[in-house]
């Protein structure tokens, strides 16, 4: 059997990861490098200009025009921590090393801190997450299905109105030799008007789609250059159609991963992080030794998120 070079690449070990950012200063200094790579800008008036002093042992701008005072963490998710950086990047290097997802009870054990720190990291570098694949627009071949995540174990209301049932769409191209290449993957409703919206942000005009017979994707034929529909039924037969081999493939890693990972978590409050979480990860995929660095890119330019905010309900179905 040939070697698949993409999930056998070694990644960026342990003994590197603290050779890099193994002390504050360096976490520091590798958020600055990331957040205003060609040297400081004042992020209320854009200006270059400024002087620097430390407060606390962490590094203070002043602008020279407005005179606003920023750190490499301030308006970012890192704002108003009182965890060191060393914390949050030893998160992020798990959360992006890992094979599987991390749940926030093994990053309690991991980082040293308490389960509501380590439920709040998470939380919100999964959110970073979210907000760059925000913008994800597949083109080309991509198949497309309809899933279901959470819902009652045990119990209760059984099928598409079980409680804490979220509807989801999951979408991966491939390549021209039929290779997984991106996903997409939006908690949303199954209805016409979501599609279009979704198809709208999430697959180019030149994209040929393929889906089975759910009404709600007929609303793809208005928005994208071909809808093959494939009416697959259920059971085996389905799961085995060739044209729908990637995205059942994509649809089973990312059940086992969650259900393999989590013991609970609310599905209708926060299953668009988790969704994100394994769309951000396999999207970056290709290259392991750079995910770190583009996570902490891409959190050294997020905006802040108190808790509040972070509980509060995303998905509405």
């Amino acid at each position: 059997m040939a070697i698949n070079q993409v999930q056998m690449q070694p990644g960026l070990s342990m003994r590197e990861f603290m050779a890099r950012y193994g002390t504050q200063a360096q976490c520091e200094q590798a958020l600055v490098a990331a957040r205003w790579p060609e040297g400081f800008v004042c992020p209320s008036c854009r200006c270059r200009h400024a002087t620097t002093f430390e407060r606390h042992g962490r590094t203070h701008w002043q602008c020279q025009r407005c005179h606003h005072q920023a750190t490499a963490t301030s308006n970012t998710v890192f704002a108003s921590t009182k965890l060191p950086l060393t914390v949050w990047f030893l998160a992020m290097h798990l959360m992006t090393q890992a094979k599987n997802n991390v749940s926030a009870l093994e990053l309690r054990r991991q980082l040293g801190v308490s389960y509501k720190a380590a439920w709040r990291i998470k939380q919100k570098l999964m959110q970073v997450m979210a907000e760059h694949e925000s913008g994800r627009c597949l083109s080309g071949r991509v198949e497309i299905d309809d899933a279901y995540l959470g819902g009652e174990r045990s119990g209760g209301k059984r099928g598409r109105g079980a409680a804490d049932k979220v509807p989801f769409v999951l979408a991966v191209s491939t390549t021209d030799d039929r290779k997984p290449h991106h996903v997409v993957v939006r908690a949303m409703p199954f209805t016409s008007a979501a599609v279009a919206d979704w198809a709208n942000t999430s697959l180019a005009a030149d994209t040929v789609g393929l889906s089975d017979g759910l009404p709600a994707f007929r609303a793809l034929r208005a928005e994208i250059a071909e809808h093959i529909v494939h009416v697959t039924g259920a059971g085996k037969a389905a799961v085995a159609n060739p044209q729908f081999k990637w995205v059942n493939v994509m649809l089973g890693n990312l059940k086992n991963a969650i259900t393999g990972t989590y013991h609970a978590f609310k599905f209708a409050k926060y299953a668009h992080r988790y969704l994100a979480d394994f769309q951000y990860r396999f999207n970056h995929r290709y290259d392991l030794r750079r995910m770190l660095g583009q996570l902490i890119q891409h959190a050294s330019r997020s905006k802040r998120w108190p808790e509040s905010r972070l509980r509060a309900a995303e998905f509405r179905g």
